[in-house]
Formats: structure tokens, C-alpha cells, sequence
């Protein structure tokens, strides 16, 4: 296990992080975060594909001056992105997100703060930096460095703005057998606190778009997406998919440190949705 520290711990207190300090990262720390990119296991999805991540200096094309986010506004003094690769397909989006946010939560226990970033920012000033091949694309970057704990007010301010801390509640999110129940959280049994850690997850304009329904055997975890209508139409891929697996990971890291065992797989179990919009992802089956 490469971590050291609770991953539930850790989990809890990670926030997107806007503005960074003017410390350089240290040596140290730059070793430390190659030495996880040149592991092959800490790169691993639950399906068994490597992500491709790599770790980009600020350049006269990526730039420390700051990126527009839009209603996000500004990221302030990055000293440095990891910028990730992947194919435009739901299997290969999910598990490079997997990848992905297990990275960004490493570098949290580290006190390195991330912000996921899909959507504005410029890919060409990226593609100019690294090798893709074919087929491939960037589905997102995030900036790193030291948080800046003067500036945080200004952080706390647009979280507000966004309702990044606004979590929807368990009744909106997680149902018991079918789609009419929603799950209780006395009913959730071992599986409460994983369920909770997915729930805190990031996500795409805090949309959540995770659902999960228990099986009535208690056994198994059927993750669901409720798509928003046309987001991220204007990308040309689905960045509510990299939510989905930013999910699996939470709640996955959530139960190995509690020692609840279990494996991902691909079965549909056919249960009637509420709308067309909400579709079949994965499930997690308990050994």
C-alpha cells in the first residue's frame, strides 16, 4: 500500500485546491511523486489498464499566470500539472480516472494540493509538452503545489459560489434493492463508511452523477450514472465518465483500509431505472 496515512482521513479533508504558495516544490517531494508515476502498479484501473500520466514543469506554453476556470475562477502559482492520457471511451475514461484520483489523494497526504481540471484549459499548450499517441487525448490535468493558507479565504469564497461543499444527501444518491428504496444508512451495514467517502467525491460542477443500489443479498454495490443533459457536449467526450471513476476509487480505498474485500466487474443486473438518463456503469461484488 503506498499510503501511509488513513486513506478515509484523507479522503475527508481533500479539497480543490486554487491557489497555490510561491514555495517551490521540493526535490524531495518531485522524487517522490516520479517515483509513483514509474511504479506500474499505482497505475493500475480495476480492469487492469495503466493510466498514462505525466508530470509537466511550468513552460512558456504551460504557463504559472494563472488558467481561467470560468465560473471557477483563476488557478494562482502552479508550479507544476500532471496531465493525463487516455482513449475517448467509457471504459478507458473510467479506469484512468480511478488512476487518477488515487494519485491526487497520495499527493494530499503529501499536503500537495490538486484541482481536477476537464474542462478550460487550454490542451494545446499540453500537447506541446508531451507525445500522444494515436487516438489518444487529454481528458484532464490538475495543477500542483503547497496551498497558500492566506489565500484560502478567496478558495472558500468560490467553493461557495459553486456549492462545491454542497453534497447531495444519501436519499438522493443510494438505494436499497431497486430504485423506489433509498438506502438508510443503518442499513448500509460494513459498507456505510465507503459509501459516505464516494459520496465526498469530486466531481464535474459538484453535479454528482453517481448512483448506487444495494443488492438485496447485501453482497453487491451497483454503480448507475444519471446523466446531465449535452455536459461537456462541447469536449467531445463524456467528463461525468471520469466522475464515475473517481467514485469507484473512493469507495474502493475506503474499504480496503476498513478490510472489506471485494472485485469490480461488468454485469448489468437489470434493474428498471427511473429515467433515461441513468445508465449501468459497474459493479463491486464483496468476496
Amino acid at each position: 500500500m503506498i499510503f501511509t496515512k488513513s486513506v478515509i482521513e484523507t479522503i475527508k479533508k481533500r479539497q480543490s485546491i486554487r491557489t497555490f504558495d510561491n514555495q517551490n516544490i521540493t526535490d524531495e517531494h518531485y522524487n517522490i511523486i516520479n517515483d509513483y508515476l514509474h511504479n506500474d502498479e499505482n497505475l493500475i484501473g480495476p480492469f487492469g489498464k495503466k493510466a498514462k500520466i505525466e508530470l509537466i514543469q511550468v513552460s512558456n506554453n504551460v504557463t504559472d499566470k494563472g488558467i481561467k476556470l470560468g465560473t471557477y475562477g483563476f488557478i494562482k502559482n502552479p508550479k507544476a500539472y500532471l496531465v493525463g492520457i487516455t482513449e475517448n471511451n467509457k471504459n478507458s475514461l473510467l479506469e484512468f480516472a480511478y488512476s487518477f484520483q488515487k494519485l491526487v489523494l497520495f499527493l494530499t497526504e503529501l499536503g500537495i494540493g490538486t484541482c481536477w481540471m476537464g474542462g478550460t484549459f487550454n490542451r494545446n499548450s499540453f500537447e506541446r509538452e508531451i507525445s500522444l499517441g494515436k487516438g489518444e487525448f487529454i481528458p484532464c490535468i490538475t495543477p500542483i503545489g503547497y496551498p497558500n493558507d492566506k489565500q484560502r479565504v478567496l478558495d472558500k469564497a468560490l467553493r461557495y459560489v459553486v456549492k462545491a461543499d454542497n453534497k447531495k444527501p444519501w436519499d438522493k444518491l443510494f438505494y436499497d434493492s431497486n430504485f423506489t428504496s433509498t438506502l438508510a444508512k443503518d442499513r448500509a451495514g460494513l459498507f456505510e463508511i465507503p459509501v459516505e467517502m464516494l459520496r465526498l467525491g469530486p466531481s464535474a460542477s459538484n453535479k454528482q452523477p453517481w448512483r448506487l443500489v444495494l443488492s438485496e443479498d447485501r453482497n453487491s454495490f451497483h454503480f448507475y450514472i444519471e446523466h446531465t443533459p449535452n455536459y461537456s457536449i462541447k469536449l467531445g467526450y463524456d467528463m461525468q465518465i471520469l466522475d464515475m471513476g473517481i467514485a469507484m476509487c473512493q469507495f474502493e480505498m475506503a474499504c480496503r483500509e476498513l478490510n472489506i474485500s471485494g472485485q469490480w466487474g461488468m454485469e448489468d443486473p437489470n434493474i428498471d431505472v427511473p429515467n433515461e438518463l441513468t445508465e449501468y456503469i459497474v459493479s463491486w461484488k464483496s468476496k
